[in-house]
């Protein structure tokens, strides 16, 4: 497996110049966020929520497909968690997917109540499509293909309304550097949470690095897309909270099992950054794949065929562009009519006709990219860390709700619940807390030059990526390992603490973190394809691969059961 990697414990930044106090601090503004926020406001004195662009700017507002609930009378919470299992091959917590499941309904309803504004039938029941691996129409959406943005839209009007209010503070356009931790315990691991370090970016009241703490602390900070090359994911989601976790002490799970979205729109092999995705609704209502011979591929490949779950259809298409000599294949929705297209989808509709394609009318030329991080930082139920005093809630968690992959349009459904629920601990619980002191953590600091990011997104892009081989893998490794980590103490290197090179290490650290996953995990299975291990094991990998830095920084693993458990009790 080669020398153990050895990640800093802290970013190089400069002292706190100012501090804030709260009884809860909540990192993130999407669907976790934001329902932690507002839950918690309900039941603590203070509260304070820290995002990194402006509230409604989370990663739920590019959520296009819909919200996964059992909300008709001819579905069963016990048939949603049939496809969510088939989906997380093997892996998934049970435990977990039970309580997605069976409070997903009740907290849909709630959002309703709040005044999300769902698209609705001529009786006015919430419409309800379908998406690939589900086997009945489960998936509420509003605005056609803008689900997303009409969530965040009704629960930051709730925040909006308490602006006001003494008992909530939000800190917009700020950078989560680091948790602060208390004292170690007897094996020199950190403490408990206590805050957090963050920078406010040039925004706001506040300015520079400051100190916010607290008695608990909310971790819902969305994915890592931006460690690849392309993704669907905002430019905000540099994996800042999965690391900053890690930093702190905290165990990480199934990070090696990545979604590629199987159709996000192809604009040229020197496209980088977010793309635009075709939702797997499109597919959902009846859109075929074809390969650049016109031949539709899918139905030879899986039951399910399009509607396949999304590995699957991710895979199969790398292989057909493999055969094909093409770097994309196309995706066929003419035949469903132009009135319902735009109808149903506005928004791609408008997206790809900036991009000079008609829904209606052309072929849309796609290709997978990275869309989804199944893994995360390891939670109970209730979204309790293994570091006392730290929750994570929504895409920056491991939950076991996803397993090896995450089945279409759970992720809203996560968020929602397991927000929800994180909140109600940390209300019980919060009062017989007392505000620790943070302390330092030992080691040298890591700051890594903005200039090396493309170099980090191509070592992510050929090792953990799409197709994965134990050559890739290692190249990729010694790549990482040859970037210097103290840039700023290199002599002729430009680089100094600020939000690039902050945002850069985090990328680095998480593309260390994601090879060196998938190197330990020798079979293929959901998100995780290695070429030289082509098929699963269940006899050696149907567990968890658990995560953490020793005192030293060194990355240990160790197997992990698929339902947990004693670290949280």
């Amino acid at each position: 497996m080669g020398s153990p990697v050895r990640l800093a414990r802290t970013l190089a930044a400069p002292a706190a110049g100012w501090v804030a106090q709260a009884d809860v601090v909540v990192v993130g503004s999407g669907i976790a966020g934001l329902t932690a926020a507002l839950r918690l406001r309900r039941r603590v004195d203070r509260v304070l929520l820290v995002t990194k662009g402006q509230l409604a700017s989370g990663s739920t507002v590019w959520a296009q497909g819909g919200i996964a609930a059992a909300l008709d009378p001819e579905d069963s919470p016990a048939a949603h968690r049939a496809d969510t299992l088939t989906a997380g091959v093997g892996l998934c917590d049970p435990a977990a997917v039970d309580v997605l499941v069976g409070e997903g309904p009740v907290r849909v309803r709630e959002l309703v109540a709040a005044g999300a504004r769902f698209d609705t039938d001529a009786d006015g029941r919430i419409s309800l499509t379908r998406e690939g691996g589900h086997g009945a129409d489960r998936i509420a959406h509003a605005g056609g293909d803008a689900t997303g943005a009409e969530i965040s839209r009704a629960l930051v009007a709730q925040l909006e309304a308490v602006r006001t209010d003494p008992g909530i503070e939000v800190i917009e356009h700020a950078l989560v550097l680091d948790l602060l931790t208390a004292a170690p315990d007897g094996d020199g691991r950190p403490g408990p949470a206590c805050g957090v370090t963050l920078h406010v970016i040039g925004e706001g009241t506040r300015d520079g690095v400051g100190a916010a703490l607290g008695r608990a602390v909310v971790l819902a900070t969305g994915g890592i897309g931006q460690v690849y090359a392309s993704s669907t994911n905002p430019a905000q989601a540099t994996g800042d909270g999965l690391v900053a976790a890690l930093r702190a002490g905290a165990a990480v799970a199934d990070v090696e099992f990545v979604q590629f979205h199987p159709t996000v729109l192809w604009l040229g092999a020197g496209v980088k950054g977010q793309l635009p995705l075709v939702s797997e609704a499109v597919r959902g209502e009846g859109a075929l794949l074809l390969d650049t011979d016109g031949v539709r591929f899918m139905p030879a490949l899986h039951p399910l065929a399009e509607l396949a779950p999304r590995d699957v259809v991710a895979h199969a298409i790398v292989r057909r562009m493999a055969e094909t000599g093409s770097d994309h294949v196309f995706l066929d929705a003419r035949h469903l009519g132009a009135d319902f297209l735009r109808g149903r989808f506005p928004t791609i509709h408008e997206r790809l006709l900036a991009e000079g394609i008609d829904l209606t009318t052309d072929l849309i030329p796609v290709a997978p990219a990275q869309h989804y991080h199944s893994g995360g930082v390891l939670t109970d139920l209730d979204g309790r860390t293994t570091v006392p005093g730290l929750y994570a809630a929504g895409e920056v968690a491991c939950t076991g709700v996803h397993g090896a992959n995450r089945l279409a349009s759970n992720s809203l459904l996560e968020g929602l619940v397991f927000g929800h629920r994180a909140a109600e601990r940390i209300a019980r619980h919060v009062g017989g807390v007392v505000q620790r002191e943070p302390v330092a953590r030992p080691g040298e600091a890591a700051l890594v030059a903005a200039t090396v990011r493309a170099r980090v997104q191509r070592l992510a892009q050929s090792g953990p990526g799409v197709i994965r081989t134990e050559a890739g893998l290692a190249a990729a490794a010694q790549g990482l390992a040859a970037i210097p980590t103290r840039a700023d103490a290199v002599p002729g290197v430009v680089a100094a603490p600020q939000v690039a090179e902050w945002e850069t290490t985090n990328l680095h650290q998480v593309a260390a973190l994601l090879t060196a996953a998938a190197t330990r995990r020798t079979e293929s299975r959901g998100g995780h394809f290695r070429e030289d291990f082509p098929a699963a094991d269940d006899a050696a990998w149907t567990r968890r691969l658990v995560g953490t830095l020793d005192p030293d920084g060194a990355l240990e693993w160790r197997d992990g059961p698929l339902t947990v458990g004693g670290p949280f009790d």
